[in-house]
């Protein structure tokens, strides 16, 4: 089975989950398998929860991208691998983890997966999903409120410390590896039928 790797990149709340889904959905998880970068953020049970939330978590060297590397190779040479899960509620990776089997397209999604070029040269496409920085933050307000119980407070201020200045630095910069750029995630109709598209061309020649 000849399988192509697709990144999927961009800010925080720029829309990237909802573009992955929407392809995902289109083919089937048969055909579609999906690794998120942020499974990947490092164990730190050396530290008490309240210095875990002082960590930055917006810089590659927050990530076990080595790890995330390794899957990838066992998932083209057909292997499954099991991929962590990390706990946002407490800022820690869980003892549980994800297990993910091959397929005939990998998405790897997550904000600095384009800042890696050992990731960069895994990848048959990138995608950097390119959302305005007021839409970004009031999204992630909202899901890191409702759905990772965190407060207003340390949302807003997490990304005033990090979130903006790692932005900045790191996710902006790495726009410049993409094979393509997509205003609005999946919201764009026109670059979802190109992405559709683009994967069924694959899927047809195998």
């Amino acid at each position: 089975m000849k399988t192509i790797i697709i990144g999927i990149a961009g800010g925080t709340g720029s829309g990237k989950t909802t573009l992955t889904r929407r392809l995902r959905d289109h083919f089937g998880a048969n055909e579609v398998s999906v690794i998120n970068h942020d499974s990947y953020y490092k164990r730190h049970d050396e530290l008490p929860y309240s210095e875990r939330c002082k960590l930055n978590y917006d810089h590659p060297d927050s990530f076990d991208t080595g790890l995330l590397v390794e899957h990838l190779h066992e998932l083209l040479a057909g292997r499954c691998v099991e991929v962590p899960v990390y706990d946002y509620s407490v800022h820690n990776r869980s003892d549980r983890t994800v297990r993910v089997c091959p397929a005939p397209v990998i998405i790897v999604e997550g904000i600095l997966i384009f800042a890696s070029p050992e990731l960069c040269d895994m990848m048959d496409l990138k995608v950097f999903v390119d959302t305005d920085a007021d839409v970004r933050i009031l999204r992630r307000i909202v899901r890191d409120v409702k759905d990772r119980g965190r407060t207003l407070d340390s949302v807003v201020n997490q990304y005033l410390t990090t979130v903006k200045p790692m932005h900045e630095q790191f996710v902006e910069p790495s726009k410049r590896k993409a094979d393509l750029i997509v205003p609005e995630g999946g919201k764009n109709a026109v670059a979802l039928d190109m992405l559709i598209k683009w994967v069924a061309t694959h899927l047809q020649a195998m």
